[in-house]
């Protein structure tokens, strides 16, 4: 176990390696605190900033692409410590900073955290109440204390819709309890994995600080595709294709959606 984290080392190399966990650096580069982020001139400058950087040829296009990119470091690492490591990672605003790094061909950002001390939920059990408040106190502080304002201020400074914000954030969780935990080894993992799935599906919209829940509101049934596969396709389009030339598409995307026949 590590000393510091309380992670093993393979649950900690997955966490840094593949979803960005990282120790927050004394000096900010290319990040800022969630407070500096939704204070609206200063995320305008960033987004300015980051448009050509990732060839996108605005605010609107750019907020999304970035919005999907924190996403996923957000939720990431803070969900699967959650169900697959059954400990509760610190992913308050005063915690956590928000990272935009990009190469101009990849993200290259990481989740810092000023603290990587984690709550271990080992002796509780798994519908317990003692679990079930650290779990409403870490996706309260998530969803509505980290998400919600930043999401807010995009719309402001960009005009980008909340609906597509908020999809790009519910189809990562989706792929993160659907593809990445799929095939967890410990049984008592996978029992809190879809315990955990469940209730984000069916938790309060108080605690994502909006009037729906939007893990629910687009988790719609998959559609059967052309190759005989199926695919849960996005109602709002994250407008990824607007910043790719010859322009791309993500998997999900609603304008590859078959038309009914």
């Amino acid at each position: 176990m590590s000393a510091a984290t309380g992670f093993t080392p393979q649950e900690w190399a997955f966490l840094t390696d593949t979803l960005g966990l990282a120790q927050a650096p004394r000096a900010k580069v290319r990040a800022a605190t969630v407070a500096e982020l939704c204070e609206p001139a200063h995320c305008a400058r960033v987004l300015d900033q980051l448009s050509p950087v990732i060839g996108s040829p605005g605010r609107r296009v750019t907020a999304s692409l970035l919005s999907k990119r924190l996403g996923f470091l957000l939720t990431g690492a803070s969900l699967y410590a959650l169900s697959a490591c059954n400990r509760a990672l610190d992913v308050s605003s005063d915690n956590c900073l928000l990272e935009w790094a990009h190469d101009g061909s990849r993200w290259t950002s990481s989740l810092p955290l000023i603290s990587l001390e984690s709550v271990s939920l080992e002796s509780v059990s798994l519908a317990g109440p003692e679990r079930e408040a650290q779990r409403r106190r870490l996706v309260a502080r998530l969803f509505a204390g980290v998400m919600q304002p930043l999401w807010q201020t995009f719309h402001e400074v960009s005009g980008v819709p909340l609906n597509m914000l908020w999809e790009n954030v519910a189809v990562r969780v989706y792929s993160l309890y659907e593809r990445r935990m799929a095939e967890l080894d410990d049984p008592q993992a996978s029992a809190r994995r879809d315990e955990d799935f469940n209730f984000l599906l069916t938790a309060p919209a108080s605690l994502f600080g909006v009037p729906w829940n939007p893990l629910a509101r687009f988790y719609y049934p998959e559609t059967l595709t052309d190759n005989g596969g199926t695919q849960r396709f996005r109602r709002t389009c994250c407008l990824y294709f607007k910043a790719t030339c010859p322009a791309e598409y993500c998997q999900s995307c609603p304008l590859l959606k078959p038309r009914r026949r």
